[in-house]
């Protein structure tokens, strides 16, 4: 059966697609990003998946040529409306995606989005060809180790760290990555790990953290030590970050240069 993008961003009874603790995670994100960046003037960017646009905006401040692809059209309407005039969009799935003229990207960012992806080595494969030389994949997903998921398989809420929970499912989740078999799939698509980080330690769920953000039990200097605490402990996150770059070797996903996908 067909999946329906323009659905599984919507909120459901039981679960919002987006929390606030989202748009603070991504704050933190941005700030471990920033030592591996393009510098050069003129560095390409591409964002595969937008949602509301705000991080797009942030990337919209660092690179004048960003592109934008996107599988609901109604986000990228969203989006298109909350960032500068030139940002790029286009609207298409990932699989069914090439550059416009063959170009490459110095920079591309797949967070919190692979784990939605239906067959998520054959693309990070794509990904790897559309990377200019010295190219850098910034690649984003939630950890199933983070404490907080620790915790509720531990009360009978969730069966296992790398589950995927049926609200999760309703928003597009295929899988739940920990830094074993996020980095498996990223070397069977023949990408090189320059970079393994987590980013945020998380003792709470998201909506959690929402409450207790509102009702002044934690404050900004709380999250900046959780943001701390991460870097000693980047398994027990609420995200893990591999950077990665186009392989040496050339091989994908059996090992053969000629399973690389055509640019």
């Amino acid at each position: 059966m067909e999946r329906d993008l323009e659905l599984e961003h919507q909120d459901t009874g039981v679960r919002k697609y987006a929390y606030e603790f989202d748009y603070i995670h991504r704050e933190y994100m941005w700030r471990a990003f920033q030592a591996f960046l393009p510098r050069q003037p003129g560095a390409r960017a591409l964002e595969m998946g937008c949602y509301r646009g705000e991080f797009t905006r942030t990337l919209a401040g660092v690179f004048d040529d960003l592109t934008v692809l996107e599988g609901a059209g109604d986000l990228i309407v969203a989006a298109s409306q909350a960032v500068p005039a030139h940002v790029k969009f286009e609207h298409s799935r990932f699989e069914d995606w090439a550059p416009p003229g063959g170009g490459r990207f110095d920079a591309v960012f797949l967070m919190h989005t692979l784990e939605h992806v239906d067959e998520p080595v054959p693309l990070l494969e794509r990904i790897g060809g559309w990377l200019a030389p010295g190219g850098r994949l910034f690649l984003v997903v939630p950890n199933a180790n983070a404490p907080s998921r620790q915790i509720a398989v531990k009360m009978g809420l969730i069966s296992h760290n790398t589950a995927v929970t049926a609200g999760e499912y309703e928003h597009g989740h295929r899988r739940t990555y920990a830094f074993d078999t996020l980095e498996h799939e990223v070397r069977l698509a023949g990408l090189d790990v320059m970079h393994r980080a987590g980013v945020l330690f998380k003792p709470m769920a998201n909506f959690q953290i929402d409450r207790a953000l509102e009702a002044g039990i934690i404050d900004r200097a709380y999250l900046e030590g959780c943001y701390q605490l991460g870097m000693v402990h980047p398994d027990l996150c609420a995200s893990i970050f591999l950077l990665c770059s186009a392989g040496s070797c050339g091989l994908g996903v059996a090992g053969n240069p000629a399973s690389r996908i055509p640019e």
